[in-house]
């Protein structure tokens, strides 16, 4: 017998809504949107920020506090300088590759509307040295089809627009997802189906949770750095991304073996809380979800730390789901990892109880 679903109709359409969202880190606020209109019916009410965060919150009342967290922001450029003949040089905003630029169709966000352009790169032919000059920050530009930089700025392009891809959601060979910005609109996604299936399976936590949905992590964790102060939260469980490690050109020895389809990864790291992660793993083992371990050496690079080293240190964890290749437009997730990071934070979270304060000193 075929395995039910945990994501239904409604959770896909919202899902394809949502990752095709521009949401590029600053521009975050349409994309929050979405995601606080399919989460309404699932929270009690709303926390937002000056810069765009948006928290979900059950139980607003109780004195101890839960945080489940991704992050809404996108990699993105930024037009930096404009020729006289009317091609654009860019900046990155956030970990934005160069190398898959060229080629590139690309939507430049202006007052007047969308803009069309291509990043552009010097035909074959042309390209005679036996050293041929690969894709760098300094010569990948984007045609904008105009004529000089006088049209350029007519059609509403000048230096600060920012600028996004507009590739969309798919679904590859039946469960495999596909977009640019998986990393990390997914985390928002996972913790609204939490917010979903307590609501639909009425269960009453004895806390405040905090669904939290930050922005401009990929520039360094600054909108979970803003909301914990915000929340002051007893814990936090964060989802973010990790590597799949097991496609071409990825050192295992350096990166570890993690990879899609063999569920969510649980992070060890100074930032992550020793009993609150064994809490998880215990947890993972006794309702048979299926997991994999992952070691980071001095950070985890996400907005775990931010919420760890915050208002005193804060009990933290991160869960986080295995994707093949990060920061490109073609990020690929496995449906089943998907699924079984939302139940292992469902899970998670209703073994938490308020007298929690995870002491070593106890």
């Amino acid at each position: 017998m075929a395995k039910k679903s945990i994501l239904n109709k409604d959770s896909m359409k919202f899902l394809e809504r949502y990752l095709n969202n521009a949401s590029p880190t600053g521009y975050e606020w349409e994309g929050q949107k979405i995601w606080m209109d399919y989460l309404r019916p699932y929270v009690d009410t709303f926390i937002t920020d000056t810069y765009g965060t948006a928290v979900g919150v059950i139980n607003p009342e109780a004195k101890y506090k839960v945080v489940i967290e991704g992050h809404s922001d996108e990699i993105s450029w930024y037009v930096n300088y404009i020729t006289d003949n009317g091609l654009i040089y860019v900046i990155r905003n956030g970990g934005s590759d160069h190398q898959i630029a060229p080629s590139k169709v690309v939507n430049i966000h202006t007052d007047k509307g969308i803009v069309k352009g291509v990043f552009g790169w010097p035909a074959i032919h042309t390209r005679k040295d036996e050293k041929e000059q690969a894709p760098k920050l300094d010569n990948i530009f984007i045609d904008i089809g105009a004529k000089d930089k006088e049209e350029v700025e007519k059609l509403g392009v000048h230096v600060g627009c920012v600028i996004t891809y507009p590739d969309e959601f798919f679904i590859l060979n039946k469960d495999k997802f596909v977009c640019r910005a998986l990393d990390n609109r997914m985390g928002g996604f996972m913790i609204a189906e939490v917010a979903r299936l307590l609501k639909e399976n009425k269960k009453e936590l004895p806390f405040g949770l905090y669904i939290t949905n930050s922005v401009q992590e990929e520039i360094g964790l600054r909108g979970a750095e803003m909301i914990t102060h915000t929340i002051k939260p007893d814990v936090a469980i964060v989802t973010d991304v990790t590597h799949d490690t097991t496609t071409p050109m990825i050192e295992k020895k350096k990166e570890g073996h993690t990879e899609i389809g063999a569920g969510p990864v649980i992070t060890y790291a100074p930032a992550v809380q020793n009993k609150l992660r064994e809490l998880i793993i215990e947890t993972a083992n006794k309702k048979k979800i299926p997991f994999q371990r992952l070691a980071s050496s001095r950070f985890t690079g996400t907005d775990t730390d931010a919420f760890a080293y915050s208002n005193g240190g804060v009990p933290s964890a991160l869960i986080s789901l295995p994707l093949r290749y990060m920061h490109t437009t073609v990020e690929t997730v496995h449906r089943d990892d998907v699924e079984n990071v939302i139940k292992l934070i469902y899970e998670s979270i209703l073994q938490i109880k308020p007298h929690h304060n995870f002491s070593y000193f106890q």
